[in-house]
């Protein structure tokens, strides 16, 4: 289909420099690309991105790599050389955005920071992403998912009580940084469009990770109170949890007048509906072991699909807990085409989780599956009028993808 200047997509015209290893950048960037931003992988070239080394592979290539950045196109620059610094400080010259989850002062030993950026492209925003932030005690310390997840609270009050430490099971720190990165950026645009002067940007995945404890702040500086792991159950309301039937799981939520009242009469507790100690979220809460055997008493007795199908029949919030062979085969995903697939150049499709953002005049970009190394090197760099013999030195001829 070809796009209408209404159909675009809404960061059309924007161009992107990534220089992002794992995760948190190169997750902030994707969202960028799928939003329609033009996103300059620039890699290693070496050993490029470490996420490229991570399996499984196909055919040599990192199955991760090729989900995490789609939609972007991959420039071999060693950063070190003379040539590579010039090549990419062409592309900083017009370009509106670099972002960068090196650690805190790589960039500046380049003499690549956001003051070195900036003074050759005023208008760019430099977004960093990094374990503590750019500045402070810890900033100099290496910082992964598992530390910002262990030092940001978030391991406290993961898993069972009494139970080993437990992250969350995906890298919610690095991947909450990313999101917090794509925000900022949008943002900065935003004011840049009434200033026409860039700035800075600082997100660590520490922060990212403190920020998500809403409801441990409202306990801890209302009352002083430290939560601590309670297994699937909610902080403060009740019944919101896993409950076990004959045949596995079930999740339950019933937090309202309306869907207590549901689930007690769907499950046969009019003793329970009647008793004013389980007369709200927070009375119930209190009681949470004595009702979850009063539930489970019930749900036991019945299989998954019978309980599920009884509480949504009466407006009560559940659903079971799928494994991702379900979720990736999810009959619901799959009729709001949710997954799709990203032509490779040697792979052929490759199937691609899709983007949560739906804009219904604007939707995202499904373009191409995370390309080879160094595939547009010399295409990306003679677009942008980088001089020939540049060009040649850091990227010889060689067979490339088309731009």
């Amino acid at each position: 289909m070809t796009a209408t200047p209404e159909s675009q997509p809404p960061l059309t015209g924007i161009t992107v420099l990534e220089v992002g290893v794992f995760m948190a950048a190169p997750y902030a960037a994707l969202q960028l690309a799928d939003l329609g931003a033009r996103v300059i992988k620039v890699e290693d070239p070496r050993t490029g991105d470490p996420v490229r080394a991570s399996g499984p592979f196909l055919d040599g290539e990192s199955s991760p790599y090729l989900r995490l950045n789609r939609n972007k196109e991959s420039v071999a620059l060693d950063l070190k050389s003379p040539a590579g610094r010039a090549a990419f400080l062409a592309l900083v010259r017009q370009a509106d955005v670099v972002i960068e989850n090196l650690r805190p002062g790589a960039m500046a030993r380049l003499g690549l920071d956001a003051a070195g950026l900036q003074a050759v492209n005023p208008r760019v925003v430099c977004a960093s992403g990094s374990g503590w932030g750019q500045d402070g005690p810890l900033a100099p310390l290496p910082g992964l998912d598992i530390m910002a997840q262990a030092r940001s609270g978030l391991m406290s009050i993961t898993g069972t009580p009494g139970g080993e430490p437990v992250k969350v099971g995906v890298p919610v720190c690095d991947l909450v940084c990313g999101l917090y990165l794509a925000l900022a950026v949008t943002a900065a645009l935003r004011e840049r469009d009434r200033t026409g002067t860039g700035q800075s940007i600082d997100v660590s995945l520490f922060e990212a990770g403190v920020s998500l404890a809403v409801w441990e702040a409202g306990r801890y500086f209302a009352t002083g109170e430290v939560g601590g792991p309670l297994g699937s159950a909610h902080q403060s309301q009740a019944p919101y949890q896993a409950f076990r039937t004959a045949d596995g799981w079930v999740t339950i939520g019933a937090n309202t007048p309306n869907t207590w009242a549901g689930l007690c009469r769907t499950l046969d507790m009019a003793a329970e509906l009647a008793d004013e100690g389980y007369g709200d979220a927070t009375r119930r809460h209190a009681r949470r072991g004595e009702l979850l055997d009063a539930i489970e008493s019930r749900t036991r007795a019945r299989t998954t699909a019978d309980v599920l199908a009884a509480l949504a029949g009466a407006g009560v919030p559940c659903a079971p807990i799928n494994d991702y062979g379900q979720v990736f085969t999810d009959e619901h995903l799959r009729e709001r085409d949710f997954f799709w697939d990203a032509p490779h150049p040697t792979l052929g499709p490759v199937r691609q989780i899709g983007s949560p953002m739906r804009m219904s005049r604007t939707p995202a970009v499904r373009g191409r599956a995370g390309p080879p190394l160094g595939a547009d090197t010399r295409a990306v760099l003679t677009r942008y009028g980088v001089p020939a013999d540049v060009v040649d030195a850091v990227a010889p001829a060689t067979a490339e993808r088309p731009a």
